[in-house]
């Protein structure tokens, strides 16, 4: 198969679980197709909403779709870490022989909820680090694989809410996208009603199963940057640094700390599959501009008088967008 078949069967598959998780899902468009660009790359992502708008409904549907194994991990204050990733028990066989034997957690599967990981303490919120990062959890010294593909889907309520815990930086970076899931629009909460309060329906076919999901992750890596495309991210994200030479006045003013190498890859690999979307085996600036907001705005962390003043990190990044030059300046 050419290069360009593998694209345009990319994107035919890309586009029916698009439209296979719409036959559930009523609206969250964008939500549904940059889930499918962190998963499509071998990224993790954060959902942030208010409860009861359907966050569940689309991962578990997510994996219905793709024929994946699922987990769901709800996060609450008295969660341990062995809850997790598992733990070693004793184990009699028929002999009475006793031994050690690992009994895996929830973490082991292939599409991963951690509903609500906001609730958790730090503690228990880090338990995940290793495995979103390494795809294994280590247990008494001993490593476990995780079998790919691995995705962790975390869903947390707004930071003011009761009873929640703000992430680590650390955890939040290893996460590909932050997205921000609103209330639907008044026609998709009729369609809703409609949907949901009536005879069970809603019901939806695989579409892709787990080897073709690890080719199209295959393909995503394969696509072209060209290099002044890659140095055009290399310097969005030096310019979320406030010390930095290609910072902007409006980072300097209002962000503490910037973004992370890790934000300059999860950008490229969203332009990636935003390319290839477009049946392109190579990056354009379009990609890039798209995919920066969802990279970035969980990695800058502002200062106290920039949340007083209820600027958002979204702003400061348009304004990154607007004053980065495509081509850096002669020197």
């Amino acid at each position: 198969m050419d290069i360009q078949q593998a694209i345009d069967d990319f994107c035919r598959t890309e586009a029916d679980i698009r439209e296979e998780i719409g036959r559930r899902i009523i609206g969250q468009t964008q939500a549904v197709r940059d889930i499918l660009t962190c998963l499509l790359s071998g990224g993790h992502v954060l959902l942030e909403g208010v409860p009861g708008i359907g966050k569940t409904m689309l991962v578990r549907t997510l994996a219905e779709v793709l024929d994946l194994s699922f987990s769901r991990i709800q996060f609450t204050p008295d969660l341990m870490p062995a809850d997790i990733i598992g733990t070693n028990v004793v184990y009699q066989d028929e002999s009475g022989n006793k031994q050690f034997r690992f009994q895996p957690g929830p973490i082991f599967g292939h599409i991963i909820l951690a509903d609500e990981i906001n609730r958790a303490t730090p503690k228990t919120q880090s338990a995940v680090l290793e495995s979103m990062a390494e795809q294994s959890v280590s247990v008494a010294r001993t490593v476990h694989r995780l079998e790919p593909p691995f995705f962790v889907l975390a869903t947390q309520n707004p930071l003011e809410m009761e009873g929640t815990y703000p992430l680590p930086e650390a955890q939040l970076d290893r996460f590909m996208f932050k997205l921000l899931i609103g209330m639907p629009s008044r026609q998709e909460m009729n369609d809703i009603l409609r949907r949901t309060t009536g005879a069970q329906g809603g019901e939806v076919r695989v579409v892709a199963d787990r080897q073709r999901l690890l080719d199209m992750q295959n393909l995503v890596r394969m696509v072209e940057v060209a290099d002044h495309l890659a140095d055009y991210v290399s310097r969005l994200v030096l310019a979320t640094h406030p010390e930095n030479e290609h910072s902007t006045e409006s980072v300097r003013r209002h962000v503490r700390y910037g973004a992370s190498p890790r934000a300059a890859q999860s950008i490229v690999l969203a332009a990636k599959v935003a390319a290839l979307r477009q049946q392109r085996g190579n990056v354009a600036a379009e990609d890039i501009m798209e995919a920066a907001p969802a990279a970035l705005r969980h990695r800058l962390i502002l200062t106290f008088e920039a949340e007083a003043e209820g600027i958002r990190a979204d702003d400061i990044i348009e304004k990154v967008l607007q004053e980065t030059a495509l081509e850096p300046a002669a020197e």
